[in-house]
């Protein structure tokens, strides 16, 4: 939980600027041990500027995590056209540095992406598929109040098969 004496958390749109960022998130083991392990520099550089283009296009947004007056880059997050079990939902995920974890800043980004995926009231559903041994990302998603809906297979990345936990909110339950 972000604390009084803790910075702000706010979010912008992936820039160009941010390929230190995304190496820092994606391209070293700690960060990536629920992942399959880091991507190679031509990876990131290909997710880079896929993730450069969904700013350019408002398609499968990606952010950066920003902490404090300083505006910080801390991590990333994003929201995403997914088909599932015969639906088209947003899916979300994020990754927080190191050193900005533990203070709650997945979470108030969680509600930031939460808040506007809400008011572009495209789809329903919001998921995020953590791993099923990543115990902080699960926790925000119960902090968050998805439910859990059981345990699932997914490919990510591509090649490689992960045991995750499937959270889905609602996204219009507090409209009715």
């Amino acid at each position: 939980m972000i604390h009084e004496h803790d910075p702000l958390v706010d979010i912008r749109p992936w820039s160009a600027q941010d390929l230190a960022l995304l190496t820092r998130l994606l391209g070293v083991p700690g960060m990536t041990e629920h992942l399959g392990g880091p991507e190679t520099a031509q990876q990131l550089e290909k997710r880079h500027l896929r993730y450069c283009h969904s700013s350019e296009t408002g398609v499968d947004l990606m952010f950066v995590i920003l902490v404090g007056a300083g505006r910080l880059p801390a991590g990333s997050i994003g929201y995403w056209k997914k088909d599932w079990q015969g639906q088209v939902v947003w899916e979300t995920g994020w990754s927080v540095l190191p050193e900005f974890q533990g203070r709650g800043v997945a979470s108030q980004a969680a509600l930031l992406i939460l808040k506007r995926a809400r008011a572009e009231a495209s789809y329903r559903f919001i998921h995020a598929f953590p791993s099923v041994e990543n115990a902080p990302s699960n926790a925000i998603c119960r902090k968050l109040s998805f439910s859990f809906w059981g345990e699932v297979d997914l490919e990510y990345p591509p090649g490689h098969s992960m045991r995750c936990n499937d959270w889905c909110l609602d996204l219009f339950a507090e409209k009715r």
